[in-house]
């Protein structure tokens, strides 16, 4: 926003015609003015501005009012002015814009009269000659791009009931990972740094930083490719198992803050907004499906009978983070976030809805072999009035949890639950989530018709069961780095392996019966290829080595022979006999309750080029 404040001693304008299709109305009030001992404002909105609107009113506002008391003038008039710059916002974003500045002068018990926007006028000024009388101002919108500063009050709640100080849990408690959290979120103590390994892990797959885009975008090789797809079909299938009725949706990634919903839920997420310009104003890309999916429910009819139901979309999210702290799979500027929305009749029916929801966060950290600790974010009124609530949660975790307690009305939320995993440098990582929202019904307008033919507003629950896409993975993979710290072999699940059987023949001779082992793998489903390759044997069980494939199936004159393959099964370096029947059983037993995903490379391995991130191995 650009401004040219003068102190006049006589002012008037005068509407003629309108500039733009779009100009407001005119009345009485706003069609002329008269006015003396005045501050005009002459205000160009800018592209833009309409992104921060509260804040950028505020700001405004009070330089305004910084400058009315400063020259002793006894009202500001507002004035559209479109010539102070060449970057203009459109017509919407400038009239809520100057309608927002309006209103914040006025809770500050300015006089302000406003002309007209979008009308030819004509005017007269008179100006005072002293040093203040004339004054240019930019108010830029990066300017706002700065972190919420939100004050929190720690506890740690025992399962027990009991509150403990956090400096006296880190003294004398006896969750150790609970102490790592306590050091980092608490007393802010810089904890083990350095490139992890599990970014060695990821990029063997083909995670790696696209250098030709924005910095924290990431590419997916063949490998990765496979595997961002099966986590996000799995993540459906998890959503499923809640057993509450669920629609799966999709939509667009960008919307404009010019609608009051879109601009008050962003303004939330402070300097973490991702933003793009556009012919029809600013618009963020969201950083969950939540934009979309409430735009979406509030359009819809909904009876209390519906209740609860859930909506479920795998969003390409988006969120600013800072340069410094991106990390491959981990911190991103884009990523896919497999979002859960539950809607509940009331905070009663949420909180129950939220212990099924905690019990299957929990489950699937439990399939990897992990375990939670967890952060409660809760406003200080949940804290009070449900307390007992608070504590069954905690019992649920069955460990202490660290409470961070808000002011009520900070966020839309009286409740959300960050879980993290003390990964293998030692340092915490948060991974699953779920809030309970009691904002965002009122604010996109969404209700539901309640018994007695009344309205009513939802209680939302916001989940992420198993984290992100790219953070269901870092996990995979940080689990891997800690079995190999272990000194065991580092592995990820049968039904995650981009391949999980490659079949070897000890020779070229032994092709034809390689194919038909190939033939029966890929019939029962199995994600296989051939190493057909002119190679020798021993490097070629290295190089399935190098992948992590689950299971390698040699075939020579013996196997040939009984029809059987001789198997290197990774996760316990083991070697046996069997025939493929019963490696194809055993893969599925593996796998049967997770989605089936095609490979994404050739069968055979002389057909596929090679893949630049395993040439760094």
């Amino acid at each position: 926003m650009r401004a040219l404040l003068i102190h006049a001693r006589h002012f008037e304008y005068r509407a003629l015609e309108k500039a733009i299709e779009e100009a407001e109305p005119l009345s009485g009030e706003n069609a002329s003015g008269r006015f003396s001992n005045a501050l005009i404002v002459f205000t160009t909105i800018e592209r833009g501005d309409g992104s921060r609107l509260r804040e950028l009113a505020g700001m405004v506002a009070e330089d305004v009012a910084s400058v009315l008391l400063k020259v002793g003038a006894e009202s500001v008039v507002l004035y559209p002015y479109a010539h102070l710059s060449r970057n203009l916002a459109d017509p919407e974003e400038s009239r809520l814009v100057l309608l927002e500045l309006e209103s914040e002068l006025r809770s500050r018990g300015i006089e302000v009269s406003r002309a007209p926007f979008g009308w030819y006028k004509e005017f007269r000024v008179e100006c005072f000659g002293h040093p203040l009388s004339e004054l240019s101002r930019e108010f830029r919108v990066e300017e706002l791009r700065r972190p919420r500063s939100v004050e929190r009050r720690y506890v740690v709640l025992l399962p027990t009931g009991e509150v403990v100080d956090p400096g006296e849990y880190a003294e004398r408690g006896d969750d150790e990972e609970l102490k790592v959290l306590i050091s980092k979120e608490v007393f802010r103590v810089e904890l083990p740094g350095g490139e992890p390994e599990v970014t060695e892990a990821c990029n063997k797959f083909g995670f790696e930083w696209e250098p030709m885009s924005d910095a924290g975008h990431m590419r997916y090789g063949p490998h990765a490719t496979v595997m961002v797809e099966a986590v996000s079909r799995y993540a459906w299938e998890v959503a499923k198992s809640l057993g509450i009725p669920l629609l799966r949706v999709g939509g667009t990634n960008m919307f404009n803050v010019r609608h009051r919903p879109i601009r008050e839920h962003a303004e939330l997420f402070g300097d973490r907004l991702y933003e793009i310009e556009t012919d029809r104003g600013t618009h963020v890309l969201r950083y969950a499906a939540c934009h979309q999916q409430f735009a979406m429910v509030k359009d819809w009819i909904i009876s209390y009978k519906d209740m609860p139901f859930g909506v479920f979309e795998v969003a390409d999210s988006y969120r600013y983070e800072q340069p410094g702290e991106l990390q491959i799979c981990f911190r991103l500027r884009k990523f896919s976030m497999p979002d859960l929305h539950l809607f509940a009749r009331d905070l009663g029916e949420a909180i129950e809805l939220g212990k099924l929801v905690q019990r299957k966060i929990h489950e699937e950290a439990g399939k990897l072999g992990r375990r939670y600790v967890a952060i409660y974010n809760v406003t200080e009124d949940f804290f009070r009035n449900h307390f007992g609530e608070l504590v069954e949660f905690v019992k649920n975790d069955g460990r202490p949890a660290l409470v961070a307690l808000v002011p009520p009305g900070t966020y839309y939320w009286v409740i959300n639950v960050e879980y993290t995993i003390i990964d293998s440098l030692g340092r915490p990582a948060e991974i699953a989530t779920f809030q309970i929202d009691v904002g965002n019904a009122e604010r996109f307008d969404i209700k539901y018709a309640t018994e007695d033919g009344g309205a009513a507003r939802p209680v939302i629950i916001h989940t992420a069961i198993i984290g992100s896409v790219e953070r269901y993975i870092y996990m995979v993979m940080d689990t891997a780095v800690s079995r190999k710290r272990q000194g065991r072999v580092p592995t990820i699940p049968t039904w995650l392996a981009p391949i999980q059987v490659r079949v070897v023949p000890v020779s070229r001779e032994f092709l034809d019966y390689a194919n038909d082992v190939l033939k029966r793998l890929v019939d029962a489903g199995i994600r296989a290829d051939l190493d057909d390759r002119d190679l020798s044997l021993a490097r070629k069980i290295r190089e399935a080595g190098i992948e992590w494939i689950p299971y390698c199936a040699v075939v020579g004159e013996r196997e040939r022979s009984t029809g059987t393959v001789n198997v290197r099964i990774r996760e316990d370096n083991s070697q046996k006999v069997m025939r493929v029947e019963e490696l194809i059983e055993e893969v599925r037993r593996e796998t049967s309750s997770y989605p089936q995903v095609s490979q994404a490379t050739p069968l055979y391995l002389s057909r596929r080029p090679t893949l630049n991130y395993l040439t760094k191995l």
